[in-house]
């Protein structure tokens, strides 16, 4: 039976994480955060505001888990935004997160690209996380053929970009944005070529931090804020308003709310499979973190299973509540 349990609740806190994950891609997904991460980490757009990035440059709606990342599950149709799913493909199906066109002024017209976000909460996935994202840029160029170029046009391929957004990554990679490009590196001679002929695609990994932490990068400390599961989705709101100048639209504050619901959810069947372990140092983490996300004494004291007198002992030290 405790078999069954186990299985039961491992079963439930899968789908409370998958639904957790498809909200945090959603949210992401919102043009205002689309703008924010292209201008922190995109050098076409560094230089132009927030709201002209959001209003102006980001085209169409940007497809959420729709567009396949494989050979087989990838059409002539996918950048427009129609179907994306060959019929074929039955079985190992991988999408990208969020998918979508940008468009930047040039000197000489305009420059087109395609931008892939990922969201990725392990960043030790079993493989370099990094390989990966060298494979979607690729990608991300090869499925150009057909769709945006064909036989020998090759000089009609696209920029892309692929950014990958850790929420959990290891320490050293923690507050720090990264990127990788092809560069010109000449061996005999001095030729040097169009840069636009080359610098084809970059892929940038993008490691969050704890919310609490001074970050003095806008585009940091907005993602830190906006993904943190240690914020109430009324602290969210007020550090957007105040911070960025960025009022939550009512489709990203239910997100939000969706988010901030299920991470308790999580919290808690995390607590119940640790309970069995006798663990009660992990019991004090969980209340510490629900305490930072907003939720009352009442509330952490029965997702936990303890008395309300002794989560205020608890949380008494580290955070003054008497």
């Amino acid at each position: 039976m405790q078999t069954d349990n186990h299985l039961a609740r491992s079963i439930e806190q899968s789908g409370r994480k998958a639904a957790y994950d498809a909200s945090s891609k959603k949210l992401l997904a919102h043009k205002i955060v689309l703008a924010m991460i292209l201008k922190g980490c995109v050098q076409e757009f560094m230089a132009y505001p927030l709201s002209e990035i959001a209003d102006y440059y980001i085209e169409g709606i940007p497809q959420v888990m729709t567009a396949g990342v494989h050979k087989d599950e990838t059409n002539s149709e996918q950048i427009r935004g129609l179907s994306s799913e060959d019929p074929s493909t039955t079985e190992g199906i991988v999408k990208y997160d969020i998918r979508f066109s940008a468009i930047v002024p040039q000197n000489q017209g305009h420059m087109e690209m395609i931008v892939n976000i990922e969201s990725q909460q392990e960043f030790d996935p079993g493989y370099p996380l990094l390989k990966r994202a060298i494979y979607y840029c690729s990608r991300l160029i090869s499925s150009q053929y057909g769709s945006e170029f064909t036989h020998a046009r090759y000089g009609q391929i696209k920029k892309v970009y692929s950014i990958w957004i850790c929420s959990r990554p290891d320490p050293l990679h923690q507050n720090t944005i990264t990127r990788y490009r092809m560069r010109e590196e000449p061996l005999i001679g001095h030729v040097q070529e169009d840069i636009r002929h080359y610098d084809l695609l970059q892929a940038i990994i993008v490691g969050l931090g704890d919310p609490s932490s001074q970050t003095t990068n806008d585009t940091l400390a907005f993602l830190e804020t906006l993904l943190s599961d240690k914020r109430s989705p009324a602290q969210k709101k007020r550090i957007l308003e105040e911070n960025f100048g960025i009022r939550m639209t009512d489709e990203m504050e239910k997100e939000v709310k969706t988010m901030s619901s299920l991470s308790y959810g999580i919290w808690k069947e995390a607590f119940e499979e640790g309970q069995e372990q006798g663990e009660l140092r992990k019991a004090q983490e969980i209340a510490l973190n629900l305490y930072r996300m907003g939720f009352s004494i009442d509330q952490i004291a029965k997702a936990v299973n303890f008395s309300e007198k002794a989560v205020k002992e608890w949380l008494a030290e580290p955070v003054g509540v008497n």
